[in-house]
Protein backbone atom coordinates (compact mmCIF):
# COMPACT_ATOMS: atom_id res chain seq x y z
CA UNK A 1 0.00 0.00 0.00
CA UNK A 2 3.01 2.67 0.69
CA UNK A 3 4.31 2.06 -2.49
CA UNK A 4 0.69 2.42 -4.30
CA UNK A 5 -0.15 5.92 -2.19
CA UNK A 6 3.53 6.94 -2.78
CA UNK A 7 3.14 6.24 -6.00
CA UNK A 8 0.25 8.98 -6.31
CA UNK A 9 2.65 11.40 -4.77
CA UNK A 10 5.46 11.01 -7.34
CA UNK A 11 2.97 11.32 -10.40
CA UNK A 12 1.54 14.31 -9.01
CA UNK A 13 4.73 16.06 -8.65
CA UNK A 14 5.73 15.01 -12.41
CA UNK A 15 2.52 15.86 -14.15
CA UNK A 16 3.09 19.57 -12.06
CA UNK A 17 6.43 20.24 -13.44
CA UNK A 18 6.52 22.75 -16.32
CA UNK A 19 7.14 20.97 -19.47
CA UNK A 20 10.95 22.34 -19.57
CA UNK A 21 11.50 20.61 -16.36
CA UNK A 22 9.93 16.68 -17.65
CA UNK A 23 12.43 17.14 -21.10
CA UNK A 24 15.14 17.01 -18.40
CA UNK A 25 14.86 13.25 -17.52
CA UNK A 26 16.60 11.00 -20.13
CA UNK A 27 14.07 8.19 -21.47
CA UNK A 28 16.56 6.32 -22.23
CA UNK A 29 16.98 6.97 -18.75
CA UNK A 30 20.12 -13.57 -5.62
CA UNK A 31 18.12 -16.18 -7.31
CA UNK A 32 14.84 -17.49 -6.07
CA UNK A 33 15.32 -21.44 -5.53
CA UNK A 34 12.09 -22.83 -6.64
CA UNK A 35 10.71 -26.43 -7.51
CA UNK A 36 11.95 -26.13 -11.17
CA UNK A 37 15.14 -24.52 -10.33
CA UNK A 38 16.55 -21.38 -9.91
CA UNK A 39 15.03 -18.06 -11.58
CA UNK A 40 16.14 -14.95 -10.82
CA UNK A 41 14.92 -11.22 -12.17
CA UNK A 42 17.50 -9.95 -14.63
CA UNK A 43 18.25 -6.66 -16.56
CA UNK A 44 16.10 -7.52 -19.07
CA UNK A 45 13.39 -7.93 -16.78
CA UNK A 46 13.73 -4.66 -15.35
CA UNK A 47 14.13 -2.56 -19.15
CA UNK A 48 11.14 -4.49 -20.03
CA UNK A 49 8.76 -4.39 -16.77
CA UNK A 50 9.86 -0.98 -15.66
CA UNK A 51 11.62 1.02 -18.66
CA UNK A 52 14.21 2.10 -16.40
CA UNK A 53 17.81 2.33 -18.12
CA UNK A 54 20.12 -0.58 -16.89
CA UNK A 55 23.00 0.62 -19.63
CA UNK A 56 25.52 3.65 -18.25
CA UNK A 57 27.29 4.92 -15.60
CA UNK A 58 26.97 2.37 -12.79
CA UNK A 59 25.13 4.12 -9.93
CA UNK A 60 28.71 4.47 -7.75
CA UNK A 61 30.37 6.94 -6.15
CA UNK A 62 30.45 8.55 -2.09
CA UNK A 63 28.55 8.11 0.25
CA UNK A 64 29.16 10.27 3.82
CA UNK A 65 28.39 9.28 7.47
CA UNK A 66 26.32 12.78 7.35
CA UNK A 67 24.72 14.55 4.13
CA UNK A 68 23.59 17.96 6.92
CA UNK A 69 25.57 20.12 4.44
CA UNK A 70 24.53 18.48 1.02
CA UNK A 71 21.18 18.47 1.79
CA UNK A 72 21.12 21.58 2.58
CA UNK A 73 23.27 23.35 -0.22
CA UNK A 74 21.71 21.04 -2.98
CA UNK A 75 17.81 20.77 -1.44
CA UNK A 76 17.60 23.62 0.79
CA UNK A 77 16.50 20.93 3.64
CA UNK A 78 17.87 19.79 6.80
CA UNK A 79 18.77 16.50 8.05
CA UNK A 80 19.98 15.68 11.57
CA UNK A 81 23.41 15.18 12.83
CA UNK A 82 25.46 12.08 11.53
CA UNK A 83 22.33 11.37 9.47
CA UNK A 84 21.06 10.50 6.08
CA UNK A 85 17.34 11.03 6.30
CA UNK A 86 15.15 13.27 5.28
CA UNK A 87 11.48 14.16 6.86
CA UNK A 88 9.23 12.72 4.52
CA UNK A 89 6.59 15.45 5.44
CA UNK A 90 9.10 18.28 5.12
CA UNK A 91 10.13 17.21 1.76
CA UNK A 92 6.72 16.67 0.57
CA UNK A 93 5.61 20.37 1.36
CA UNK A 94 8.69 21.53 -0.37
CA UNK A 95 6.97 20.10 -3.15
CA UNK A 96 3.38 21.44 -2.65
CA UNK A 97 2.29 17.84 -1.79
CA UNK A 98 -0.25 19.01 1.48
CA UNK A 99 -3.02 16.88 3.23
CA UNK A 100 -1.83 14.26 0.65
CA UNK A 101 -4.39 11.95 2.25
CA UNK A 102 -7.82 10.68 -0.03
CA UNK A 103 -10.91 12.27 1.14
CA UNK A 104 -13.88 9.29 1.89
CA UNK A 105 -16.16 10.86 -1.47
CA UNK A 106 -12.95 11.17 -3.51
CA UNK A 107 -11.94 9.16 -5.98
CA UNK A 108 -8.23 8.18 -7.42
CA UNK A 109 -8.58 10.65 -10.22
CA UNK A 110 -9.90 13.33 -8.46
CA UNK A 111 -6.91 12.91 -5.74
CA UNK A 112 -4.58 12.88 -8.10
CA UNK A 113 -5.93 16.80 -9.94
CA UNK A 114 -6.02 18.26 -6.68
CA UNK A 115 -2.22 16.99 -5.35
CA UNK A 116 -0.83 18.21 -9.25
CA UNK A 117 -2.80 21.77 -8.54
CA UNK A 118 -1.28 21.86 -5.38
CA UNK A 119 2.16 21.09 -6.80
CA UNK A 120 2.10 23.32 -9.58
CA UNK A 121 1.16 26.61 -7.42
CA UNK A 122 4.86 25.54 -5.36
CA UNK A 123 7.27 24.69 -8.01
CA UNK A 124 9.11 27.23 -9.83
CA UNK A 125 7.60 27.79 -13.48
CA UNK A 126 10.74 29.15 -15.30
CA UNK A 127 14.09 27.49 -15.72
CA UNK A 128 17.20 28.83 -12.85
CA UNK A 129 17.89 27.95 -9.14
CA UNK A 130 14.80 27.48 -7.65
CA UNK A 131 13.42 24.83 -10.45
CA UNK A 132 16.94 23.03 -10.00
CA UNK A 133 16.16 22.81 -6.39
CA UNK A 134 12.70 21.27 -7.44
CA UNK A 135 14.21 18.99 -9.48
CA UNK A 136 16.74 17.96 -7.18
CA UNK A 137 13.98 17.50 -4.03
CA UNK A 138 11.83 15.41 -7.19
CA UNK A 139 14.53 12.89 -7.54
CA UNK A 140 15.35 12.58 -4.14
CA UNK A 141 11.63 11.70 -3.45
CA UNK A 142 11.47 9.32 -6.32
CA UNK A 143 14.50 7.51 -5.32
CA UNK A 144 14.51 7.58 -1.46
CA UNK A 145 10.27 7.04 -1.18
CA UNK A 146 9.61 4.79 -4.20
CA UNK A 147 11.86 3.35 -6.65
CA UNK A 148 14.85 2.80 -3.25
CA UNK A 149 12.14 2.68 -1.06
CA UNK A 150 12.76 1.39 2.43
CA UNK A 151 10.73 0.73 5.21
CA UNK A 152 9.64 3.45 8.02
CA UNK A 153 9.18 7.22 7.25
CA UNK A 154 12.45 8.88 6.73
CA UNK A 155 13.73 9.86 2.98
CA UNK A 156 17.65 8.77 2.58
CA UNK A 157 19.33 11.04 0.51
CA UNK A 158 22.35 8.65 0.03
CA UNK A 159 21.82 9.06 -3.99
CA UNK A 160 21.90 12.98 -3.36
CA UNK A 161 25.56 13.40 -4.60
CA UNK A 162 24.47 11.72 -7.95
CA UNK A 163 22.12 14.99 -8.50
CA UNK A 164 24.61 17.41 -8.11
CA UNK A 165 24.87 17.93 -11.88
CA UNK A 166 21.47 17.50 -13.43
CA UNK A 167 22.67 16.82 -16.27
CA UNK A 168 24.43 13.43 -16.12
CA UNK A 169 21.37 12.24 -13.65
CA UNK A 170 19.82 10.95 -16.70
CA UNK A 171 23.45 8.95 -17.77
CA UNK A 172 23.48 6.45 -14.91
CA UNK A 173 22.20 2.94 -14.83
CA UNK A 174 19.35 3.42 -12.27
CA UNK A 175 17.80 0.33 -13.06
CA UNK A 176 20.91 -2.12 -12.32
CA UNK A 177 20.78 -0.08 -9.05
CA UNK A 178 17.42 -0.81 -8.93
CA UNK A 179 17.76 -4.77 -9.16
CA UNK A 180 20.41 -4.34 -7.04
CA UNK A 181 18.37 -2.54 -4.39
CA UNK A 182 15.32 -5.41 -4.86
CA UNK A 183 17.72 -7.95 -4.17
CA UNK A 184 18.85 -6.97 -0.79
CA UNK A 185 15.12 -6.32 -0.18
CA UNK A 186 14.11 -9.88 -0.84
CA UNK A 187 16.50 -11.20 1.54
CA UNK A 188 17.05 -8.82 4.52
CA UNK A 189 14.06 -9.29 6.42
CA UNK A 190 13.98 -11.97 9.23
CA UNK A 191 9.94 -11.36 9.22
CA UNK A 192 8.19 -13.36 6.64
CA UNK A 193 5.94 -11.16 5.75
CA UNK A 194 7.62 -8.02 5.45
CA UNK A 195 9.52 -6.75 2.34
CA UNK A 196 10.66 -3.16 0.89
CA UNK A 197 11.17 -1.76 -2.54
CA UNK A 198 8.85 -1.25 -5.40
CA UNK A 199 7.47 -4.45 -5.15
CA UNK A 200 5.13 -3.66 -8.43
CA UNK A 201 7.95 -5.12 -10.35
CA UNK A 202 7.20 -9.10 -9.37
CA UNK A 203 3.73 -8.42 -9.46
CA UNK A 204 4.15 -7.92 -13.26
CA UNK A 205 7.38 -10.48 -13.70
CA UNK A 206 6.20 -12.22 -16.56
CA UNK A 207 7.87 -15.84 -16.11
CA UNK A 208 5.32 -17.47 -13.52
CA UNK A 209 1.95 -15.93 -15.47
CA UNK A 210 -0.42 -18.19 -12.83
CA UNK A 211 1.23 -16.58 -9.90
CA UNK A 212 0.73 -12.96 -10.97
CA UNK A 213 -1.12 -10.81 -8.43
CA UNK A 214 -2.54 -7.99 -10.71
CA UNK A 215 -5.13 -7.61 -13.19
CA UNK A 216 -4.58 -6.65 -17.12
CA UNK A 217 -6.73 -3.66 -17.70
CA UNK A 218 -4.27 -2.00 -20.07
CA UNK A 219 -3.06 -4.81 -22.80
CA UNK A 220 -0.29 -3.79 -25.51
CA UNK A 221 1.30 -0.45 -23.20
CA UNK A 222 4.78 -0.24 -22.52
CA UNK A 223 6.70 -0.99 -20.18
CA UNK A 224 4.49 -3.56 -18.95
CA UNK A 225 4.55 -2.32 -15.35
CA UNK A 226 2.16 -0.27 -16.93
CA UNK A 227 -0.33 -2.86 -18.20
CA UNK A 228 -0.77 -4.21 -15.01
CA UNK A 229 -3.27 -2.89 -11.50
CA UNK A 230 -2.12 -4.62 -8.69
CA UNK A 231 -4.63 -6.32 -6.48
CA UNK A 232 -5.90 -5.43 -3.24
CA UNK A 233 -5.91 -8.67 -1.29
CA UNK A 234 -8.00 -8.42 1.88
CA UNK A 235 -6.57 -11.84 3.83
CA UNK A 236 -4.09 -10.80 6.62
CA UNK A 237 -0.25 -11.45 5.04
CA UNK A 238 0.65 -14.33 6.68
CA UNK A 239 -2.46 -16.26 4.64
CA UNK A 240 -1.69 -14.16 1.67
CA UNK A 241 2.15 -15.84 2.08
CA UNK A 242 0.74 -19.13 2.60
CA UNK A 243 -1.44 -19.43 -0.14
CA UNK A 244 1.58 -18.16 -2.33
CA UNK A 245 4.03 -20.85 -1.28
CA UNK A 246 1.39 -23.42 -1.91
CA UNK A 247 0.72 -22.37 -5.43
CA UNK A 248 4.28 -22.19 -5.97
CA UNK A 249 4.78 -25.56 -4.81
CA UNK A 250 2.12 -27.16 -7.06
CA UNK A 251 3.17 -24.71 -9.90
CA UNK A 252 3.03 -26.70 -13.15
CA UNK A 253 6.50 -27.14 -14.47
CA UNK A 254 5.38 -26.72 -18.10
CA UNK A 255 3.49 -23.50 -17.79
CA UNK A 256 6.75 -21.58 -16.73
CA UNK A 257 7.92 -19.06 -18.91
CA UNK A 258 11.50 -18.94 -19.31
CA UNK A 259 11.92 -16.71 -22.26
CA UNK A 260 8.55 -14.16 -22.15
CA UNK A 261 10.33 -11.63 -24.59
CA UNK A 262 11.62 -14.11 -27.37
CA UNK A 263 8.36 -13.02 -29.81
CA UNK A 264 7.90 -9.82 -28.59
CA UNK A 265 9.19 -6.93 -30.81
CA UNK A 266 11.22 -3.64 -29.39
CA UNK A 267 8.35 -1.34 -30.65
CA UNK A 268 7.79 1.43 -28.84
CA UNK A 269 10.67 1.01 -26.48
CA UNK A 270 14.16 2.44 -27.87
CA UNK A 271 15.54 1.97 -24.49
CA UNK A 272 16.23 -2.02 -25.15
CA UNK A 273 18.47 -1.21 -28.11
CA UNK A 274 21.38 0.47 -26.11
CA UNK A 275 20.40 -2.03 -23.08
CA UNK A 276 20.87 -4.93 -25.26
CA UNK A 277 24.40 -5.88 -24.78
CA UNK A 278 24.02 -5.64 -20.86
CA UNK A 279 21.43 -8.53 -21.41
CA UNK A 280 22.13 -12.23 -20.89
CA UNK A 281 25.94 -11.12 -18.59
CA UNK A 282 27.03 -12.58 -15.15
CA UNK A 283 27.91 -9.04 -14.01
CA UNK A 284 28.33 -6.90 -10.84
CA UNK A 285 25.34 -4.83 -10.02
CA UNK A 286 25.86 -1.34 -8.45
CA UNK A 287 23.70 1.05 -6.26
CA UNK A 288 26.72 2.66 -4.21
CA UNK A 289 27.51 0.47 -1.35
CA UNK A 290 25.66 -2.26 -2.25
CA UNK A 291 27.40 -3.99 -5.21
CA UNK A 292 26.33 -7.48 -5.76
CA UNK A 293 26.45 -10.45 -8.37
CA UNK A 294 23.82 -11.48 -11.06
CA UNK A 295 24.06 -14.79 -11.22
CA UNK A 296 22.69 -14.85 -14.62
CA UNK A 297 24.10 -18.22 -15.95
CA UNK A 298 22.18 -19.71 -12.82
CA UNK A 299 19.19 -19.66 -15.18
CA UNK A 300 20.52 -20.04 -18.85
CA UNK A 301 16.96 -21.75 -19.73
CA UNK A 302 15.80 -17.84 -20.07
CA UNK A 303 18.85 -17.72 -22.55
CA UNK A 304 17.75 -20.64 -24.30
CA UNK A 305 20.59 -23.00 -23.40
CA UNK A 306 20.19 -25.53 -21.81
CA UNK A 307 20.14 -25.74 -17.66
CA UNK A 308 22.16 -28.67 -15.88
CA UNK A 309 22.41 -28.81 -12.10
CA UNK A 310 24.60 -25.74 -10.89
CA UNK A 311 26.66 -25.46 -8.28
CA UNK A 312 26.86 -22.18 -6.15
CA UNK A 313 29.20 -20.47 -7.55
CA UNK A 314 32.68 -20.40 -4.89
CA UNK A 315 34.63 -17.51 -4.77
CA UNK A 316 37.62 -18.66 -7.45
CA UNK A 317 34.71 -19.49 -10.06
CA UNK A 318 32.91 -15.90 -9.83
CA UNK A 319 32.45 -12.59 -7.77
CA UNK A 320 30.61 -12.45 -4.63
CA UNK A 321 29.63 -9.97 -2.38
CA UNK A 322 32.33 -9.64 0.40
CA UNK A 323 31.98 -7.60 3.68
CA UNK A 324 33.89 -4.50 3.08
CA UNK A 325 30.75 -3.58 0.97
CA UNK A 326 28.67 -3.17 3.77
CA UNK A 327 28.24 -0.13 6.13
CA UNK A 328 27.64 3.40 6.10
CA UNK A 329 29.40 4.71 8.52
CA UNK A 330 32.47 6.97 6.63
CA UNK A 331 33.45 8.53 4.22
CA UNK A 332 33.76 6.51 1.37
CA UNK A 333 34.98 6.60 -2.65
CA UNK A 334 32.85 3.33 -3.74
CA UNK A 335 34.69 4.35 -7.44
CA UNK A 336 38.09 3.60 -5.32
CA UNK A 337 36.49 0.70 -3.07
CA UNK A 338 34.50 -1.61 -5.43
CA UNK A 339 36.92 -0.61 -8.73
CA UNK A 340 37.43 -4.19 -9.78
CA UNK A 341 33.79 -4.85 -9.80
CA UNK A 342 33.17 -1.06 -11.59
CA UNK A 343 35.25 -2.50 -14.18
CA UNK A 344 33.32 -5.86 -14.27
CA UNK A 345 30.25 -3.41 -15.33
CA UNK A 346 32.04 -1.53 -17.98
CA UNK A 347 33.59 -4.31 -19.79
CA UNK A 348 30.21 -6.07 -19.41
CA UNK A 349 31.90 -9.21 -18.37
CA UNK A 350 31.25 -12.52 -20.40
CA UNK A 351 27.70 -13.50 -21.96
CA UNK A 352 26.54 -16.29 -20.28
CA UNK A 353 25.77 -17.79 -23.86
CA UNK A 354 29.54 -17.18 -24.78
CA UNK A 355 30.90 -18.56 -21.30
CA UNK A 356 28.94 -21.97 -22.20
CA UNK A 357 30.32 -22.25 -25.71
CA UNK A 358 33.49 -21.76 -24.25
CA UNK A 359 32.91 -24.72 -21.68
CA UNK A 360 31.28 -26.99 -24.49
CA UNK A 361 34.12 -26.93 -26.66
Amino acid sequence: MRVWVSWILVLAVYLAFPEFQRDRWDVEATAFVLPWGHMIPNLEDVSRITSLRVHGHPVSGYTYPCYRELAHRLLGLTVGQRSSLLSRVELQESLGLFHTGRGVAESVDEQLQRLTEGCSERLASEPGAQADLDLRRFLTFFLGRLLFATRGNPVHCWFLPLLEDLGQVGSYAWGAAFLAHQFKSLGSSDRQTAISGFYPFLQAYLHLPGLRRGTLERPGLVPIARCWVPCHDTHPLGDQLASLQDAIDLYPQLDVVWQPYLWKAAKGQPWLEPAHPYFGRTVWIHALNLVLPLHHYLTQRSLGLRQSVVEFPSRDRTPRPSRRFRGLHDTTDWHERACEQIDNWELLALLVRQQANLEGG
